[in-house]
């Protein structure tokens, strides 16, 4: 099977294709999110979702490591979680490990709620891919699994190399954190 440095025209092509397709794709899945996310309160982001499935997933993170999960800048993880604290979906505690931090957790309301959200959300995409055999909807997940981790690889290097330029060669580089090609809210 021929590489994309062996083939780069058909590369560029192939490349073109899955950029517009899932550029596509994320304005539509979106479009649902924010759409059934504002049916849960009409100031909630359709990103607040994201956050809210990370902390039922992941349960207390400091907002600088939701942001890192997400991949998306602190100040926009800091405003979506104010909005969620102001409207009960979730809560503030102390840290633990450092009682100078917080950490943001679900409230029960936020759980509930969040169950609601998941359920609709699946509803919705088992309507629309409801016809396509397992094995595809597998495929296409382990397809999207390669692909971000691809691109989260490539990232770190670009981040590196970035930060070895600007530093010099000797410098101590700073700690590895969120590498994001865009900040999105």
């Amino acid at each position: 099977m021929p590489t994309p440095s062996q083939e780069p025209e058909e590369f560029d092509a192939a490349f073109e294709s899955i950029e517009q397709q899932l550029s596509l794709f994320w304005r539509r899945a979106r479009s649902v999110s924010h759409t059934i996310s504002r049916s849960l309160h009409p100031e909630i982001e359709p990103g607040a979702y994201g956050v809210l499935m990370i902390l039922l997933r992941e349960g207390p993170l400091r907002v600088t490591e939701l942001a890192a999960l997400i991949g998306i800048g602190k100040p926009s993880v800091s405003r979506q979680v104010a909005l969620l604290e102001r409207i009960g979906l979730v809560l503030k505690e102390d840290d633990p490990a450092d009682r100078r931090a917080q950490r943001v957790i679900l409230s029960p309301a936020g759980a509930a709620e969040i169950e609601e959200l998941r359920r609709r959300r699946l509803s919705f995409f088992r309507d629309a891919l409801g016809s396509w055999d397992l094995t595809d909807l597998s495929n296409l997940a382990g397809y999207f699994s390669r692909v971000n981790e691809a691109l989260a690889t490539a990232a770190r290097r670009k981040s590196d190399t970035l930060r070895h330029t600007h530093e010099g060669p000797g410098a101590n580089p700073a700690p590895r954190g969120e590498v994001s090609l865009a900040d999105e809210d």
